[in-house]
């Protein structure tokens, strides 16, 4: 794991989730193999049957030269087309965007997890933070009750 959008999943509801391939360059490679990157500000935007994933920042690796890349320029999501058509189809509604959740390697090859998702109202964040707080407290209740 690379980094993740710990972000994505308190400002949204997410639907669907799907696995992209990234199309990089070598030393943004090196960089996400250092642990350096950022998908606090990511989005997924769809142009001419193309998916780009924009506003992650990769940071440039400290070993390159005059090649290093742009930290935060736009990266090419590798999707099959009827994918791509598909997804784009949902975020022609109002409310909907992509969102990107994790950045991790699997065999070799950068990926990015990206969801469908819809943003939540003020309520709906302080309900999660309200749920989240009463399952935690019942289980240190039950912790505590158990080791009587």
């Amino acid at each position: 794991m690379v980094a993740t959008n710990r972000k994505a999943r308190h400002e949204y509801h997410l639907d669907q989730t799907l696995e992209a391939g990234l199309a990089l360059t070598g030393n943004e490679v090196k960089a996400l193999r250092a642990g350096m990157a950022s998908l606090a500000d990511g989005w997924v935007s769809f142009e001419a049957g193309e998916a780009w994933l924009e506003g992650v920042h990769i940071p440039e690796y400290a070993q390159g030269s005059w090649t290093n890349h742009a930290p935060r320029r736009k990266r090419k999501l590798l999707l099959h087309k009827d994918e791509i058509r598909k997804w784009a189809a949902k975020t022609s509604e109002a409310g909907v965007t992509v969102v990107p959740l994790q950045l991790y390697f699997r065999g070799g090859r950068a990926k990015v997890e990206i969801a469908l998702a819809r943003g939540k109202r003020e309520w709906d964040k302080r309900q999660a933070l309200r749920e989240r707080q009463d399952n935690l407290e019942a289980r240190r209740a039950m912790r505590h009750r158990a080791n009587r």
